[in-house]
């Protein structure tokens, strides 16, 4: 519906759509997603000049998306330490330990603008069948000895969409280069190895991501090499391809 709606309204007008609970949600390749009670929900539409830096750098919109969501959490005076963070290239994590939250990127191309849907949720209030972001708030006031109060999931899609149009505003204007910065602050992969081409293959270190948001890593006796996960998920120890 949302996919139809985005070319009816005036382009002033933005658009937003949020879910309470989603039964029959997509994931990446085709997968379902699906969503329980107690989580935030929506799909945001986005439009992108083609001549832009975000425009040349299309992949790099689920990097700011998830970013986002963080920062949502994290930039509130007394929860900066809660330890919700990044997993490249589209997750949300507990510490490296569990998945909370996912982003999810359909792009479509009419003359010269981009119009983006932005699928994001992630687990505020529901301690199934995982972790929720307000169970980390709980686990902290107990080790911290501090009174942070629980987040609601309205809450924090306000605070995510307000964080992505600053992170795209500064995107715009300066690059890679003045979002990956914090975005690097928030990862999980620094210091991380992971394998390629299959479980067997080599050994790389992780160095970071590339201009066009793919991950960058460094294999002993060779430069720096630009890689893609292979399939639906990102094992951090398996299946990433180089592209040749």
């Amino acid at each position: 519906l949302i996919g139809r709606l985005i070319f009816e309204l005036p382009e002033e007008m933005g658009l937003i759509a949020i879910a309470v609970r989603q039964t029959q949600g997509k994931g990446r390749g085709g997968n379902v997603w699906l969503s329980p009670l107690g989580c935030a929900l929506s799909t945001l539409h986005i439009a992108i000049p083609l001549h832009s830096n975000l425009g040349q750098r299309i992949p790099f919109i689920q990097h700011l998306v998830s970013l986002a969501v963080v920062e949502s959490v994290r930039s509130i005076p007394g929860y900066e330490d809660i330890d919700l963070r990044v997993k490249w290239p589209n997750d949300i994590y507990y510490s490296d330990l569990m998945k909370i939250g996912g982003v999810l990127v359909n792009s479509t191309l009419i003359e010269t603008t981009f119009h983006i849907l932005i699928g994001f949720g992630f687990n505020v209030n529901n301690s199934n069948p995982t972790i929720c972001i307000n169970d980390l708030i709980t686990k902290f006031n107990k080790e911290e000895g501090t009174q942070l109060k629980p987040l609601t999931a309205d809450c924090l899609i306000a605070r995510t969409v307000t964080v992505l149009e600053r992170l795209i505003d500064i995107f715009q204007e300066k690059g890679p280069n003045g979002v990956l910065p914090r975005y690097y602050k928030y990862w999980i992969h620094s210091g991380k190895q992971v394998r390629l081409h299959n479980e067997e293959g080599p050994l790389a270190w992780i160095v970071g991501i590339d201009d066009y948001g793919f991950l960058q890593v460094h294999e002993e006796g060779k430069g720096v090499e630009s890689v893609h996960p292979d399939g639906n998920s990102f094992d951090m120890l398996r299946n990433l391809i180089v592209p040749k």
